[in-house]
């Protein structure tokens, strides 16, 4: 018997300035649901999100979630926590700190109780699974070896158990590797892209590692998907479910800005503990919600150069 789809006609999202929460309002609105955007108090991204009057900004810090509920109003169908402190670099060693963010969650879950949403999406990390060099499997047990992937597997863990004894669906989608507009400056195809359309040499590593690379608007896609029909409990891998050298990728970013800028290989050491095959298992998202990828990377890389492009 197949499940009656969940009607979303508004849903709340924190973290709604990054790449996949500007791509995942953008999603909501095509599907005509009014968003409730959670952005942090004087954010320098607010004007990534979707301008649109079925959005509302809410200013709400990610400490203060406590306060959500009343801040927000009114009752919503679908919640989709996206927001988090300590996403790269030395933070996701900070253990106090990601220790703090499985609260936030927790608090998080609370407000979407209030709310009388039916569903509780958060997002994960492939950084949850641990190094390893087997498809990430979601049903498969993961090891964490750093405070930022053990803190996102306690906050899968434990807003599950909430959602349940709250009478909430719940489910969890872990990002494998993700680009599009609105990413960080810090991650490897914003730098990339950025140099070359600067005219400047990119240094890069071997970028031997083989990668699995889903744009954002795919990944937004997925996230809808999820909300309006995934299974109670389950975790879902956010990929493409294609495989390619990373040095394929960034020559294909190179070719695609055609002209400008040099790309060196081999000129910077792999991070430590560097993690060399990135493949995901993306068969229950397939099958339980009728997910496929609809852009190629090229697709997706040709609307972020435009983006990037236009903030330089």
């Amino acid at each position: 018997m197949t499940k009656t789809p969940l009607r979303i006609e508004r849903a709340i999202v924190t973290g709604p300035t990054g790449a996949v929460g500007v791509a995942l309002v953008g999603e909501l609105l095509e599907h005509g649901v009014d968003v409730v955007a959670v952005c942090r108090p004087g954010s320098s991204r607010l004007d990534q999100v979707p301008q649109d009057d079925r959005v509302r900004i809410v200013e709400c810090a990610i400490d203060g979630y406590a306060q959500l509920s009343r801040l927000v109003g009114g009752h919503a169908q679908a919640f989709f926590h996206l927001a988090w402190d300590g996403t790269y670099g030395n933070s996701r060693q900070d253990f106090r700190l990601q220790e703090s963010n499985i609260r936030y969650s927790l608090e998080a879950v609370e407000a979407a109780s209030k709310l009388g949403c039916e569903v509780f999406v958060g997002a994960g990390s492939q950084s949850e699974y641990g190094p390893t060099a087997a498809a990430l499997d979601p049903r498969k047990a993961c090891k964490p070896d750093n405070g930022y992937g053990a803190a996102k597997l306690s906050a899968c863990a434990m807003t599950r158990a909430l959602c349940w004894k709250l009478g909430m669906r719940h489910q969890w989608c872990r990002i494998i590797s993700m680009f599009g507009p609105g990413d960080g400056a810090h991650t490897l195809v914003s730098q990339v892209v950025d140099g070359l359309l600067r005219g400047e040499h990119v240094s890069c590593g071997p970028c031997d590692q083989l990668w699995d690379f889903v744009y954002s608007k795919d990944a937004a896609r997925a996230f809808y998907l999820v909300a309006e029909r995934g299974a109670d409990g389950s975790v879902y891998n956010l990929a493409s479910g294609t495989l390619k050298p990373l040095r394929d990728y960034v020559e294909g970013i190179g070719a695609l800005i055609g002209g400008k800028g040099s790309i060196g290989f081999n000129e910077r050491p792999y991070y430590p503990n560097q993690v060399m095959r990135l493949e995901a298992d993306i068969t229950n998202l397939m099958v339980d919600v009728g997910f496929r990828p609809e852009y190629s990377f090229e697709e997706g890389m040709r609307e972020t150069i435009a983006w990037r492009r236009s903030r330089l």
